[in-house]
């Protein structure tokens, strides 16, 4: 339920870093969607501080990532539109930031584990091994995919597929697992189903609204070309003083 405000923080960040436009409608998915979101998982339970602090900043922290990423994939200065590219900047990093937590917490059980390190059955090894490059291709594409959404829409629209995406996880849960959905969850189901449908029909809306033709990409933003154009029109100005200088002679 504390995940559900993870949309809540990426629009707050998105107004402050002026990504998007502070409109009526926009504020009304966004609440539809957190507030549906939060109904449909709503149920009795224990409250814990800590993990309701743990939630809740990693929710404003991914806010601030995905806004950042957003700049960045969307800034044509940097030169990062192709998802490849950023992945190649960004995997390091997240690399290095992970590896400690790794190493803390998971380390000490892999590096003595008989099913890798200290294998007695190749089969098994290779199984492990190949489970491993089969989830490295799968985490890779899920990256790509996102990062390329980020490029080319928002960072609200990847947030709320995942929020749709976490429906779906929800309504197998309770459709192979069993899992009770009461009233409330039906509705809040419902008002974050229409939430996501009024941002699909806006978008739709709003890419109709833009139907001008665009500037191929890279079109005016190659140094040399307008290098080139900012000569010939340097030399033009300074052709039109010079002849301005000599009709000015001329009559005196």
């Amino acid at each position: 339920m504390t995940k559900s405000s993870a949309v809540l923080f990426i629009l707050i960040f998105s107004l402050i870093f002026k990504l998007e436009k502070l409109r009526a409608a926009l504020v009304l998915v966004v609440l539809l969607i957190a507030g549906g979101l939060f109904m449909f998982t709503y149920k009795s339970t224990q409250f814990n501080v800590e993990g309701f602090a743990l939630v809740l900043g990693a929710s404003f922290i991914g806010g601030i990532r995905w806004t950042l990423t957003q700049i960045l994939l969307q800034k044509a200065e940097l030169g990062l539109q192709n998802p490849i590219d950023t992945m190649f900047h960004l995997q390091p990093l997240m690399f290095l930031g992970l590896f400690p937590l790794f190493a803390i917490f998971e380390g000490l059980h892999l590096s003595t584990s008989e099913k890798i390190f200290r294998f007695q059955d190749t089969g098994l090894l290779l199984r492990v091994l190949g489970s491993l490059f089969l989830g490295g291709i799968l985490a890779f594409g899920l990256g790509f995919s996102e990062f390329l959404l980020v490029s080319r829409t928002s960072s609200l629209t990847l947030s709320i597929a995942g929020i749709f995406k976490e429906v779906c996880t929800l309504l197998l849960a309770a459709h192979l697992l069993g899992d009770q959905i009461s009233l409330l969850n039906w509705l809040g189901f419902a008002l974050c189903v229409s939430g996501i449908s009024l941002h699909v029909a806006l978008k739709a809306l709003h890419s109709k609204g833009d139907g001008s033709p665009k500037p191929l990409k890279g079109q005016g933003s190659n140094p040399d070309r307008e290098l080139l154009l900012w000569s010939s029109q340097q030399g033009e100005d300074d052709y039109e003083e010079e002849e301005d200088c000599l009709v000015a002679q001329g009559q005196q």
